[in-house]
């Protein structure tokens, strides 16, 4: 087995340390990096939603103009029939 100095056992255990808090650190960017895109994705997500309800009530707009425009059109034929 190999024999440390008492030096030589603190800079073994720096060493470790220095490497469980780089690996802790990596760790919590990743994770705040995945939280950020995820809130991006969200948001992204509201804003096209928004834009598939103003679509659909644009849609919805011109439908119920269209069938006024036919009605009325239905109207004045039967009145020239007449």
């Amino acid at each position: 087995m190999l024999s440390l100095s008492d030096s030589e056992e603190i800079l073994a255990v720096l060493i470790a340390l220095a490497i469980i808090i780089g690996f802790i650190f990596s760790t919590y960017k990743d994770i705040i990096s995945t939280i950020s895109e995820e809130k991006e994705k969200l948001a992204e997500k509201k804003e096209v939603e928004e834009k598939v309800k103003t679509l659909i009530d644009y849609l919805d707009a011109k439908t119920r103009l269209v069938n006024l425009v036919n009605k009325q059109k239905k109207k004045i034929r039967k009145e020239e029939n007449k």
